[in-house]
């Protein structure tokens, strides 16, 4: 099958699972909609979708005996892995609200290397210590991507909730208070793993090149959401953060860890045409 066919079901896929979802639990009167989990077929369809998201993606990365990585690949990348985490969580815990954010967003991520090729080929690719930095980087932006659409989610909720509206969103979704516990999960592990990636690199920075940092847009960025996400939890276990105040910051780490690789990625090959 050529490779674009794989694009187009991969999206047509997730497209179609998004819809499932709205017709059968969000359209209509909210108490007409009683809390549906995923079926065993819908998991089996995002399962396949996830499989043919992550064959175009290896051979997007992996043309040859090279490394091929640019802003498009990023992004496919991350929510392959976090509609991957969807998956694997919605075993464990009530996560059907995301479908909805989560899976239009995988779609068109899933088309962008198809419009955006990768042109910037990876130096030191071989090394075990840029895999291990590079594996764990993708996983922490990953966990933060879901946490934001989580949190998302969350505002939208706690939106409609004040304005006394009962949507069918908001009777499919957990508790509030559940789902902000769900929330400060993914950022604890997220965060974890985001430590790791700036000291992994910190090492194969030190290793490569004699220093330990290289001050470029991706490290300030990068350090710049480690010290948001480090407040943010400080602030959580120290003065009890919850609500908006916690989801602002959680979208805030968000967007400062976006821009630290994909943004500047961005910036360099699209609109200055440089790989």
């Amino acid at each position: 099958m050529p490779l674009i066919l794989l694009h187009l079901t991969a999206a047509a896929l997730y497209i179609g699972l998004a819809a499932l979802s709205w017709r059968s639990r969000w359209r209509g009167p909210a108490l007409d909609r009683p809390p549906i989990a995923l079926s065993g077929w819908e998991r089996g369809g995002l399962l396949v979708a996830l499989m043919a998201h992550g064959f175009v993606l290896a051979n997007a990365i992996f043309p040859g005996h090279v490394m091929f990585f640019s802003f498009s690949i990023a992004l496919s990348l991350i929510f392959w892995l976090a509609i991957a985490f969807y998956w694997i969580e919605s075993f464990y815990a009530r996560m059907e609200g995301l479908q909805m954010l989560g899976l239009p967003a995988a779609a068109i991520a899933v088309l962008l290397p198809t419009l955006f090729p990768a042109q910037h080929m990876l130096a030191n690719a071989a090394s075990m210590q840029f895999r291990v930095h590079f594996l764990i980087a993708m996983l922490a932006y990953s966990l933060f991507t879901l946490a934001a659409l989580h949190a998302i989610l969350m505002a939208v909720a706690e939106k409609a909730l004040h304005r006394g509206r009962l949507t069918p969103l908001l009777s499919s979704l957990p508790p509030l208070l559940t789902m902000e516990t769900l929330l400060f999960r993914m950022i604890h592990i997220g965060f974890a793993l985001l430590t790791l990636t700036l000291i992994s690199g910190i090492l194969f920075s030190e290793s490569l090149f004699g220093k330990a940092l290289q001050f470029n847009h991706k490290t300030v960025f990068a350090i710049l959401s480690w010290f948001i996400f480090a407040h943010l939890l400080i602030g959580r276990h120290w003065r009890g953060w919850r609500g908006r105040k916690a989801l602002r910051w959680t979208l805030a780490g968000f967007v400062a860890l976006l821009l630290a690789y994909v943004g500047s990625r961005f910036v360099l090959e699209v609109l200055l045409g440089r790989s």
